[in-house]
């Protein structure tokens, strides 16, 4: 993220979203001018584009540009990666954990890659539901494995701190494709998970 002490230029999109922060701001009540707020309009606008940036990458791209030739047709997963996403709903974090796996059909990408992509898609205004199958469709679509399967385990803010408040919730949803869809594959899957590293 940009430091807001270095002399950069603030974009035109920045200075827009500035405005309106500002406008919130004086609705709720406070002192817009006042020291500690001064800056934070600016400070807020930086960050949303930040936890936004997702709009402006292809993840598909992402795994075009990492393919490679290779006869390995087993499980690949990736588990344990980290996320932050906003809910779509309030515009409160939701976080967690996202774990993926492919079974290879001729070509396999880079680890990295799959975080990526659980990234690009994670840094866009969301739904759990909807981020776990985007992440699925980007991986079947550019890779074309044998099958893939996505699983996410997330805290919602918006549970926790509003409305029913119940702090230790934890929401995981699933979806997957081809050799996923038998239950002997799931199971291999959800077991490998629970092994520790």
């Amino acid at each position: 993220m940009t430091n807001l002490t270095s002399s950069e230029p603030i974009g035109e999109r920045t200075e827009k979203l500035a405005v309106h922060y500002k406008e919130i701001i004086k609705l709720l009540g406070e002192d817009v001018d006042r020291e500690g707020l001064v800056k934070t309009p600016i400070r807020v606008s930086k960050a949303m584009e930040f936890f936004t940036a997702g709009y402006e990458i292809d993840p598909h791209e992402i795994i075009n540009g990492a393919m490679f030739k290779e006869d390995y047709s087993q499980m690949v997963i990736v588990k344990d990666i980290d996320f932050f996403s906003l809910c779509e709903h309030h515009m409160l974090p939701f976080y967690g954990k996202a774990h993926v796996a492919y079974i290879p059909n001729g070509y396999i990408t880079g680890l990295s890659k799959i975080a990526r992509v659980v990234e690009v898609f994670a840094r866009r205004l969301q739904v759990q539901e909807r981020l776990t199958t985007q992440i699925k469709e980007c991986i079947q679509e550019t890779l074309n494995p044998l099958g893939v399967m996505v699983v996410i385990e997330a805290k919602h803010m918006c549970m926790q701190m509003r409305g029913v408040e119940k702090q230790n919730s934890i929401t995981t949803t699933s979806d997957f494709t081809g050799a996923f869809e038998r239950v002997q594959t799931r199971e291999e899957f959800m077991n490998l998970l629970k092994t520790k590293a």
